[in-house]
């Protein structure tokens, strides 16, 4: 095995915290060469599609890369920005951009914040390299799935410890699992709902749309079912809403095997039978807006609701760069980096502030006293 090093390491060369964001990723370009090439490398990962490899390579390249890419490629066309191109990617860099000020601010200029997607470009591997060529020793993985699943956080997992095989100088690492229950992102999502209703106001029903895996992986001992409804329930309990005005579906189910229920496509056909007329629906699984919101929730599954008797759709965007939502994967960030010299700067430096505000309160009362 040829193994990464750093030939140009001098002695004496500053340490630094790298952070590496990690999403799912995104085609170069919106044509069905580009995509084929992007769903080649997803869906050939075998924490996709837990199937044997060989009889899955036959459906795939026999029949998936046949036929797919043309169909998402125009989808693709659809979401895709003259001047930003992939919204997954354009939300992820100004993410990572805000990410790394916030984390400067606090932490000093020792941090700095890469982004890797899991397929397609910027790839791990890539990211992996810029954060070696700054010096960093101390890695903080932070994949930006809140819920866990194999299917998305433990593939980053695989694709981060793959590339550290073939490093010759490992960097400490601390790998950020989930955040579900991370109060600044329960609060950042409740935020973005009372926002959504002061403006366009409250539906009679909010509906939370995560996307679907095999129900058979929920079986086997993935967490992901779980922890969705168990955000979901945080979320009710924040805004303080009656639990029978929320409802979780999954979305994005492919194939004839069954996925996990209730189905998003089928809650939308059948909601207005049951006398629900308007819906909000949002997306906490996501921590950008991408082709599965804008298009599958925002397009398509809203022509579901409208065409069978709905009266009114409205879509709560994803948290992206809003600032609660920064604030959240700072701190985050902040407490998995704890017994790092980082940790202990920003500590210092909240001592210093701490009594530098004591000082200037004895100061103000002395002065008032004379």
């Amino acid at each position: 095995m040829k193994y990464i090093g750093q030939p140009d390491f001098e002695h004496g060369t500053p340490e630094k915290l790298g952070v590496l964001m990690v999403n799912l990723g995104t085609p170069d370009a919106p044509d069905t060469k580009s995509v084929r090439r992007y769903l080649a490398e997803f869906l050939s990962d075998p924490r996709i599609i837990e199937l044997p490899r060989w009889l899955w390579r036959i459906i795939l390249h026999g029949v998936i890369l046949r036929v797919r890419p043309s169909k998402s490629a125009e989808a693709y066309q659809q979401v895709w920005s003259d001047t930003e191109g992939s919204p997954l990617l354009s939300i992820s860099t100004k993410q990572k951009n805000a990410l790394h000020q916030e984390l400067q601010s606090s932490l000093g200029d020792s941090v700095v914040v890469e982004l890797g997607m899991r397929y397609g470009t910027p790839s791990i591997d890539e990211a992996l390299t810029r954060l070696e060529a700054q010096n960093v020793r101390r890695l903080v993985v932070l994949p930006m799935y809140p819920q866990y699943s194999g299917t998305t956080t433990a593939s980053v997992f695989d694709a981060v410890t793959a590339r550290l095989q073939r490093t010759r100088w490992l960097p400490e690492v601390r790998f950020i699992n989930q955040f579900i229950d991370e109060k600044g992102y329960i609060s950042a999502l409740a935020d973005s709902v009372r926002a959504h209703w002061a403006e366009h106001g409250r539906a009679e029903l909010l509906v939370t749309s995560y996307h679907g895996i095999p129900k058979r992986y929920l079986l086997n001992g993935d967490p992901y079912h779980c922890q969705c409804h168990k955000t979901t329930r945080l979320l009710v309990d924040e805004l303080q809403v009656d639990p029978a005005t929320v409802k979780v579906v999954f979305q994005s189910r492919v194939g004839k095997e069954e996925w996990l229920r209730p189905y998003c496509d089928e809650t939308m056909k059948t909601l207005p039978g049951t006398g629900v007329k308007s819906i909000d629906v949002m997306c906490p699984g996501f921590s950008a807006d991408c082709l599965e919101t804008i298009e599958e929730i925002d397009e398509e599954n809203k022509e579901y609701f409208m065409e069978h008797g709905g009266e009114r759709y409205s879509y709560i965007h994803c948290l992206n760069d809003s600032p609660a939502h920064i604030d959240c994967l700072a701190t985050l960030v902040t407490r998995h980096i704890q017994g790092w010299p980082e940790a202990d700067v920003n500590r210092d430096r909240a001592i210093e502030h701490q009594h530098n505000e004591l000082s200037g309160r004895l100061a103000k009362t002395l002065m008032a006293e004379a």
